[in-house]
């Protein structure tokens, strides 16, 4: 075997060397990464339980009850409206998407004035609004339809009931809310968008 052919040898076994040590890294990273992005999905995963969305929705039945209840007996009904919504909705991070039941002429809401006047009234801006928390109501029950979690993000629907504190049929409202867990790992409503159910016209 002459020596350029042995050259040629040693040249071609370095290369075949080579390209399986290359093949072996980039195999390794690839396994790497999926098992990173698959921790990383799992962890999004589970930031929202259900069950958690299901106790949020009750803690704020009973704050629209209690709201009320300050203003049945004289109270500061408008303090209890502002720490219920500073408990339950997430304008500290940003815009909450509001669309309350009896609202036909500002419907859509962004700020926080607008989600405090549907609330309690008094506001200038919102004429049409008359208080829906001091109605008052005695209680508010839940019939969840269905609740999907998408990473830090919990959709819900179904219909909840208002009873009227004076007595009286329950209301039926139809709801859509969208949850969200804030820095504190706080769940906080970032949409709430209810009406009262479709009433076809009678023939």
């Amino acid at each position: 075997m002459t020596i350029f052919k042995m050259k040629i040898n040693t040249t071609l076994v370095a290369l075949v060397f080579a390209a399986i040590f290359s093949l072996g890294i980039t195999s390794c990273k690839q396994s790497t990464q999926k098992e990173n992005t698959n921790t990383t999905q799992t962890e999004i995963n589970v930031v929202i339980a259900e069950q958690e969305v299901l106790d949020v929705q009750k803690e704020w039945g009973d704050g629209i009850v209690k709201i009320g209840k300050v203003f049945i007996e004289k109270g500061d009904f408008k303090n209890a409206a502002t720490e219920h919504i500073n408990n339950f909705y997430n304008y500290q991070e940003g815009t909450v998407l509001f669309k309350p039941t009896m609202a036909s002429e500002k419907q859509f809401r962004t700020d926080f004035e607008g989600a405090l006047s549907y609330f309690i009234a008094g506001n200038a801006n919102y004429p049409e609004d008359h208080g829906f928390a001091i109605k008052p109501w005695s209680s508010v029950r839940w019939e969840s339809i269905g609740i999907k979690i998408i990473g830090n993000m919990a959709v819900a629907m179904g219909n909840y009931y208002f009873t009227p504190a004076k007595g009286g049929d329950e209301v039926k409202v139809e709801y859509s809310f969208a949850y969200t867990k804030d820095k504190e790992g706080k769940l906080k409503i970032i949409l709430h968008d209810s009406h009262i159910p479709f009433s076809p016209e009678k023939k």
